[in-house]
Order: structure tokens, then sequence, then C-alpha cells
């Protein structure tokens, strides 16, 4: 790695680095409030307190009620309690749902799980942009569905879904739910939970400036839920165990500053995609994955993909790191994993793509100057790579 220039980190799309706000936030709150919120003493009625401010913040910032937000141990969590426990408390009136075949893994493994116990998953093709059809979404809806489930960005390609116009469609079928993972949307793209028609809403503090182990979770007023987390808590009936109060406040002021920074962040981000997409001309070797428009609104502005074909992907994230560079393969959940992108692949890429993806995602630190770098990056390490490419890897 060099040790020469600071190391740019281009991975935001797996983990940002904690807000100094938030950071403080949690120092106090750990130190100062370290009762059981479920306690009935002074102390424990303060802890409480704070945790229904915690909610309260959430819903002021979405135009919610704070009855409706439940914080879970991260996205993961918050996409199988909605789909899972939606799923469980509807099976009275049937066992069909609805997902895309480029969703998160944890929302993947939901319906796996569902489908062990005799529920029937419907998995919607996307086009080469990543975006599914609304006509295959209305063809898939049968009288047994019960939900629906689409992440809004996906955390690879970064391809955006029409959620405001499937929100629109489910709206004519009452009895389905439609639940979006948010995890990748959160403090990049507009978020309208009422207007969109969306009963079910997961975010990750941690993608967002905040602390890792903690989640959100929107969970519209009249949705019924079976808990995945059984026993006592304080989140009503959605999840037992003793909240994790210092996590918890300090993931509400991180959603804060994610959403009141949000407009300066989306315009900055996508300015810097776009600069970037530019540089790569002087880099044929490097496929854009997705969209080709730069100033395409169907491509979230944080998120670039990009495929090396007949290069293992590791092998650029490595000598991009001895740059001082550091990007991903793939998303974090399934980085280590040496097959081709499930994502790409369903999306109509060849092998040779989809086996050869690079993720680069942007953050708050990130300006013109830090994107410049990255260009150079690329192209050197591409330079570098290239007599190594197809038969010597």
């Amino acid at each position: 790695m060099s040790k020469h220039r600071p190391v740019l980190y281009f991975d935001h799309g797996a983990s940002t680095p904690p807000h100094p706000e938030v950071i403080r936030t949690l120092a106090e709150v750990m130190e100062r409030h370290y009762a059981n919120p479920s306690s009935i003493h002074g102390a424990g009625l303060e802890a409480g307190r704070l945790l229904r401010r915690s909610q309260e913040l959430a819903a002021e910032l979405t135009g919610t009620s704070a009855e409706e937000w439940v914080f879970t141990s991260g996205g993961t969590e918050s996409n199988q309690l909605a789909v899972v426990g939606a799923a469980r408390a509807a099976r009275s009136r049937g066992r069909h749902i609805i997902v895309s075949q480029i969703e998160h893994p944890s929302v993947k493994q939901a319906a796996d799980r569902l489908e062990a116990e005799g529920f029937e998953t419907t998995r919607l093709p996307v086009d080469g942009n990543g975006r599914i059809r609304l006509d295959s979404l209305e063809a898939a809806l049968r009288p047994d569905t019960t939900l629906v489930s689409l992440m809004h960005v996906n955390n690879e390609v970064g391809s955006v879904q029409p959620i405001e116009e499937a929100g629109a469609l489910l709206r004519r079928f009452p009895g389905v739910l439609f639940h979006v993972d948010g995890v990748q949307s959160v403090g990049k793209l507009p978020i309208r939970l009422k207007e969109w028609g969306i009963d079910l809403f997961s975010a990750s503090a941690h993608k967002l400036r905040g602390p890792k182990g903690t989640g959100f979770l929107y969970v519209r007023a009249g949705v019924r839920l079976e808990p995945l987390i059984g026993g006592s808590g304080l989140d009503g009936s959605w999840r037992g165990g003793t909240p994790n109060v210092p996590a918890i406040v300090a993931s509400a002021k991180a959603l804060r500053l994610a959403m009141e920074g949000r407009t300066e962040r989306t315009e900055r981000m996508g300015r810097l995609r776009k600069r970037l997409i530019g540089r790569l001309d002087a880099i044929p070797e490097l496929r854009l994955s997705g969209d080709p428009d730069p100033d395409s609104p169907l491509q979230a502005p944080h998120v670039l993909h990009l495929s090396y074909p007949g290069m293992k992907p590791e092998v650029v994230v490595h000598a991009l790191e001895e740059e001082g560079i550091i990007v991903s393969t793939k998303s974090a959940c399934s980085s280590k994993d040496e097959k081709p992108s499930e994502v790409l692949l369903a999306m109509g890429y060849p092998v040779s793509r989809a086996a050869g993806g690079i993720r680069i995602t942007f953050g708050d630190e990130h300006d013109e100057e830090a994107a410049d770098r990255l260009a150079d990056s690329l192209e050197a390490v591409v330079k570098r790579l290239k007599p190594l490419e197809r038969s010597k890897i």
C-alpha cells in the first residue's frame, strides 16, 4: 500500500466511517445512560425516554409515526423480520410472495426459508440495467399473494427500482403488503413512505455513518408481523431482548444527519460518478455495468460497478490497495464467494463479465481530486495487470 498518500476508501456500500457527532453521542449515552429501559426506576425511565425520542426523530424525518419504527440489529434482521414476519402473519390468506432476482442475500435467504415452510416465491427478472418491469410485477400477482419485497437501490450495481410506480400498482391490491429494502438508498435518494404506499421499509445505521449492529424497520400502523425473536422488549411485540440504547440513539443521530444532507450529497456524488465514467474511455478494458448514461436517474449516484473480463476481481482489488485505493468485489455479504455475480448474470451479462466485477461506492469525504486519483490508479493498475489477462490468471 502507498506510504506517501492517504488511503482513499471507496467501499461505503459495505460500511461507512462513523460521523464524529455519532461517535460522541454513542460514547455519551453509553457512559451516562446504562440502565435497562424496561426498569421502572428513574434511570430506566430516562433510558426509555431516549428510545422514544429516537423513534420520534425517525418519524419526524419520514413523515410517519413514532410507533411505526422498530430498532433491530441491522439491515439483515430488518429485512428478515419484514419478509418472514409478514409472510407468516398472513399465511392464512395466502402463501405466495414476490421478490426480484437481484435482492440482497438477506431477502433471498428469507424467501428460501419461507419456501422450506411451504410458501411459493416468484422471482421477477430484471433487464440489462437491473430493473424489473412493472407489467411483470402485475402479471406475477395472484389471489394468494401476500407480500412483494423489492430493494430500492441494488447494493452491487446501483440500479434503482421503480418503487413509486410499484407502490401505485400495489394500491390496487390491498391484500398485498409492500416491503422495500432501503439500506442503500437512505441519505442518497428521496424516500416517501406514505406517499409511495410502502408498508415495510428496512435501513441500516452503518450504511449511513452510524454504528454497526443497529438497523431500522418501518412497520406501517395496522401491519401484523410474526416475531423472529421472542421474549420481552420495548418494541411492542416485534422483537424481544434489551434494546441497545446507546447504539439506537447514535443511529437516530446518523439518520438525521443523512436525511438533512441528502440533497447536497446526491448532487456531489452524482458529479463524481459522472466524472469517473468520463475517464473510463481511456481504460477500454473496464466495462461499465448498468445504465451507461452518466445522468440516468435509474442509477444511484453513489455506486459505480465495473467489470474487467478475463481478470479475477480480487487481483484488481489488491492491486488498487497497493495504490492506496480501497474498493470491493460484489457486495460485502458475498465478496468472499468466488462464483460469478448472480446480479450480473440476472442482468444478462456473460460469465466473463459476471466473474470480474469491481464495485466503487462514494462517501462524504470524496471530492473531484479523490475521483481523479481513483481514475489514475485504475488506469495504472489495468496497464500493469494486462499481461496477466485470460489464460495467465
